[in-house]
C-alpha cells in the first residue's frame, strides 16, 4: 500500500533531499516544454512543482502528464530535490504519473468576475485564496471554543425553527410549519437565558438568519453565530468577557497560524497588539465623535470614523433605551440601556453586541407592552422570570464578521463557503 506524504513535508525537508516520496492532489498549473511537462500540485497542505520528464518516467507518465488539465485529480511518485525556481524551493521529480480522473477544461481563469466566481463558488473554494480563509476560519471557531472551554462555560444546540423573534419581525424568515407559522431563528439568546438556570454559563454556535435587505460588505442573509450568556454577570464583566475573548483569539491566531496569516497577506504583529483592555466611549461620545443626531444608529462610514487610527476595537456603550431591543435592561435613569457594542478597527465595523438583561417579571413585561408583544408567545421566556430568575448578562458575536476583521478581507461573503446575501442562494 502506497504511502503518501502531504505537500507541506516535502516543502519543509521533513525527507531527505533525492529520498523517494508519493503525493496525490489536483493539478493546479501545468505546461509542458521539451519533452518534459512541468505540473504544479495542489493538495490541502501546499503546492509543489512536480517535473515528468522522458528517460525519469514512464511513457505512460508523460503521456498522462501531457494530456491532464488543470485540476485533474493525480498521484506522483518520484524523488525530492531542492530547487531554487520551483514554488516552495523544492521540486518532485516525478518516475510515476498517475491520472486518476481527467478534469474537463477548467471554467476559471485570470481576471473573473466576482459574479461569475459566485456562480461558480463550488469551484473557487479551491483556489489559495479561500484554502487558506477556510483553514483560518476552521482555527478561529476552534480558538473560540477552546477559550469557553478555559472559562468552564458549557456549549449546546438551540433550536432553528421558533414561534417568535428576538431582534424585531421585519428581518424574520416566515416557514410554513404544518399549517403553522414559524420562524428560522434571528439568536439563540432567549434560549441561552433558559439554560443559565442550570449551567450558569453557556454558549452557542450555531447559524442565525437575518431577513435584511442589505447590500454592504457585512451583512448576509445567514451566517453564524456564537451566542454567550452568563448567570450574575452585569454588563460590565459581560464587556470584559468580549475582549478577553477575542483578544485570546487574536494572540491564538498571530502565535499559531503566523504563515498562514502571511499567505493571506495579513501581518501577525497586527494582532499581537489586540490586547485588553479596549478603547471604550459612551453613545453620546460615539455620536459626537460620528457627528450623526442622537437616537441614530451607526452606518458604515460612521463605524469607520469611530474606529480611525485605533489598532484595537472600540467598545459603544449604553445606547438610548428606546432604539434597542425589549430584552435590555436599563441604566437607572430610565432613559439608556446597559449595553455595549464592539466595533472592530480598519473600518471593519460592529463584530459583536451585549447587553444586561432585564430579569424581573414585572420589568420585563411592562417593556414588552410597550412594544405591542404577543406575550403569548412568549409565554416560556416570561417563566424563566416567575422561577429562580438572576441578573445576567450575554452578547453575540458575528463569526464570519470576526474572520472579515481578522484576515482583513475585503467582503464578508469571502468568510464563508456559500455565502447567502438577498440576490443570491445558489450554489
Amino acid at each position: 500500500m502506497v504511502k503518501y506524504a502531504a505537500v507541506e513535508d516535502v516543502l519543509s525537508g521533513k525527507h531527505a533531499e533525492g529520498s523517494p516520496v508519493s503525493i496525490r492532489g489536483w493539478i493546479y498549473r501545468t505546461r509542458s516544454s521539451g519533452g518534459v511537462s512541468f505540473v504544479v500540485v495542489r493538495d490541502r497542505s501546499g503546492v509543489i512543482q512536480c517535473t515528468v520528464k522522458k528517460g525519469v518516467a514512464d511513457n505512460s507518465s508523460c503521456e498522462a502528464a501531457q494530456k491532464a488539465l488543470v485540476e485533474s485529480s493525480i498521484q506522483v511518485t518520484g524523488k525530492a530535490f531542492q530547487d531554487g525556481r520551483a514554488p516552495g524551493g523544492w521540486e518532485l521529480r516525478a518516475e510515476k504519473f498517475v491520472v486518476t480522473h481527467y478534469g474537463e477544461t477548467y471554467p476559471i481563469t485570470r481576471d473573473q468576475s466576482t459574479e461569475f466566481l459566485l456562480d461558480v463558488r463550488h469551484l473557487w473554494l479551491r483556489s489559495q485564496k479561500m484554502t487558506n480563509v477556510l483553514k483560518a476560519r476552521h482555527h478561529v471557531i476552534r480558538y473560540l471554543r477552546e477559550f469557553f472551554d478555559e472559562q468552564k462555560f458549557y456549549e449546546f444546540s438551540p433550536p432553528i425553527l421558533t414561534k417568535s423573534g428576538c431582534e424585531g419581525g421585519s428581518t424574520l424568515f416566515e416557514l410554513d410549519y404544518f399549517g403553522d407559522k414559524v420562524y428560522l431563528t434571528q439568536s439563540g439568546q432567549l434560549y441561552n437565558e433558559a439554560l443559565i438556570a442550570s449551567l450558569e454559563k453557556v454558549f452557542i454556535l450555531a447559524p442565525t438568519f437575518r431577513a435584511e435587505k442589505s447590500r454592504t460588505t457585512k451583512h448576509l442573509t445567514e451566517f453564524w453565530m456564537l451566542e454567550v450568556e452568563a448567570a450574575h454577570f452585569d454588563n460590565e464583566e459581560n464587556m470584559r468577557l468580549q475582549e478577553e475573548m477575542v483578544s485570546f483569539v487574536c494572540r491564538k491566531m498571530a502565535d499559531e497560524q503566523s504563515g498562514l496569516l502571511k499567505n493571506l497577506e495579513r501581518k501577525p504583529d497586527e494582532l499581537t497588539v489586540v490586547e485588553p483592555p479596549f478603547h471604550c466611549m459612551t453613545y453620546e461620545e460615539a455620536v459626537d465623535k460620528a457627528g450623526i443626531e442622537w437616537g441614530d444608529d451607526f452606518g458604515a462610514k460612521d463605524e469607520v470614523a469611530l474606529t480611525k487610527g485605533l489598532d484595537k476595537p472600540v467598545f459603544v456603550k449604553n445606547y438610548p433605551l428606546k432604539i434597542k431591543p425589549f430584552y435590555m435592561e436599563a441604566t437607572p435613569d430610565g432613559k439608556h440601556a446597559l449595553n455595549s457594542d464592539l466595533f472592530a478597527p480598519q473600518g471593519h465595523g460592529e463584530i459583536a453586541g451585549g447587553s444586561q438583561r432585564v430579569w424581573e417579571y414585572d420589568k420585563l413585561v411592562k417593556r414588552m407592552k410597550a412594544e405591542k408583544m404577543n406575550l403569548a408567545d412568549y409565554e416560556w421566556y416570561l417563566d424563566l422570570r416567575r422561577y429562580g430568575s438572576v441578573p445576567h448578562s450575554g452578547f453575540g458575536l458575528g463569526v464570519e464578521r470576526l474572520i472579515k476583521w481578522l484576515l482583513n478581507l475585503e467582503h464578508i461573503r469571502d468568510a464563508i463557503p456559500f455565502p447567502r446575501v438577498i440576490n443570491r442562494a445558489y450554489p
